[in-house]
């Protein structure tokens, strides 16, 4: 019954809706700068090369996430997560000075602070829902995080590019800047306990190290975090052939906006349900499964039909967050607070960052490979990343043995 819908019970939670809101307004403002922000460049500069280094200068930061997760673990997290978003609510309003090809250097500077200071308020805030949602519920949480995020992607560029056209660049920014500052007033609202918590000792580079220490000796949580950075490489090489994909259905470039917008539908539906999936099925064969109908989806583009590429773009949209949102999910219960912030940084750069090498890697295959076959090999390739995953079933088998055995060895 819908009264026992575990999302509605998520949404219920007082701070959990907080969490959510806050999440999709600042949201709404990035994707909408994102997209204003390229075309801005493009205007002022006339250079697709530049306009293309806004996008860089708010990924680049992603690299830097094992180091800037770090203040994630120094800090008490709410009071960080108001901060981050006031900061960029402040730096926003500079790029009213942009107004010529000599003010674009702001731009860049602004995009990149931002892109930081984005890295830091993502480990803050799963660390801080870990503590605040219920166990139980942090896989309904991070689905219904990620339907935001990509219903916001889907309405929100549309609205930048609106604004921009009317108002220019500035405006947009300002805009970006008020969904901040509406941001950091949710947080504000946010009813929780954090204990201070206790100074680091050691050098700054080991407490950096820590995290991904963890990561890689925890033997479910590397085969996952694994899956996940290979499912994004995959993923960035297969970006480039969705324009080869639109020229074999014999449409114009512009078709991709809706087999995108088909494949952002299907990221929305599937972070809906993914927390009933993940409890039916756990971390490890909700990813496999959201792997597995990735790779039959992207094999069957290679078939020129308007039905079949839409199916399969819904497919793709819903395969794909699977193991992101089975890697958060595991980091976020198996990791210890004090660790919580430099952990999922460190996950995210892991996941994230392949994407740029696949779409470098992608650009260059699509120019020299006809698409079809190498649609059929990337699919292939992305099932290579299943034994990853069987890993950590049998890994987390041995370890729940290992937990029962002290006790079956002392019968009291």
């Amino acid at each position: 019954m819908t009264k026992n819908w575990s999302v509605v019970r998520v949404l219920r939670d007082r701070d959990a809706a907080l969490y959510l809101a806050a999440s999709s307004v600042s949201g709404f403002g990035t994707s909408a700068l994102w997209l204003a922000s390229g075309v801005w460049v493009k205007d002022l500069t006339g250079s697709n090369g530049l306009a293309a280094l806004c996008m860089l200068a708010l990924w680049a930061p992603t690299l830097l996430g094992p180091l800037l997760g770090t203040l994630a673990d120094r800090v008490r997290r709410k009071p960080l997560l108001i901060a981050l978003d006031l900061l960029p609510a402040a730096l926003l309003p500079t790029l009213l000075a942009v107004d010529s090809p000599d003010g674009v250097w702001l731009l860049f500077a602004v995009l990149f602070v931002y892109g930081a200071a984005s890295v830091v308020h993502d480990a803050a805030e799963s660390a801080l829902v870990a503590a605040a949602v219920a166990p139980g519920l942090l896989g309904d949480f991070n689905g219904l995080r990620f339907t935001a995020a990509e219903g916001m992607k889907l309405v929100a560029p549309l609205a930048g590019a609106g604004v921009y056209a009317v108002y220019g660049g500035p405006a947009v920014a300002l805009l970006d800047a008020a969904s901040f500052v509406c941001a950091a007033g949710l947080y504000a609202c946010v009813r929780v306990g954090e204990e201070r918590p206790r100074p680091a000792g050691g050098h700054w580079r080991a407490q950096t190290a820590e995290g991904a220490r963890f990561l890689w000796g925890h033997p479910e949580l590397r085969p996952l975090v694994l899956a996940g950075g290979a499912t994004m490489l995959f993923s960035g090489l297969g970006g480039p052939l969705v324009y080869a994909v639109v020229e074999g259905l014999g449409h114009s470039p512009a078709y991709t906006g809706t087999l995108y917008a088909v494949q952002g539908a299907g990221s929305v539906v599937v972070g809906l349900f993914s927390g009933p999936a993940l409890r039916r099925l756990g971390e490890r064969r909700f990813a496999g499964c959201g792997i597995a109908l990735t790779a039959v989806a992207v094999a069957a583009q290679a078939v020129a039909s308007d039905p079949v590429a839409l199916v399969c773009s819904a497919a793709i949209g819903a395969g794909l967050p699977c193991v992101l949102i089975a890697a958060l999910t595991a980091v976020q219960r198996e990791t210890p607070d004090a660790l919580l912030g430099r952990a999922t940084a460190t996950a995210g750069t892991l996941m994230y960052a392949p994407t740029a090498v696949g779409l470098a890697a992608g650009a260059g295959l699509v120019e020299v490979v006809p698409y079809r076959p190498l649609l059929v090999l990337l699919a292939l390739a992305r099932l290579t990343v299943l034994p990853l995953l069987r890993g950590a079933q049998r890994a987390a088998s041995a370890s729940r043995t290992a937990a029962r055995s002290p006790s079956d060895a002392n019968p009291a």
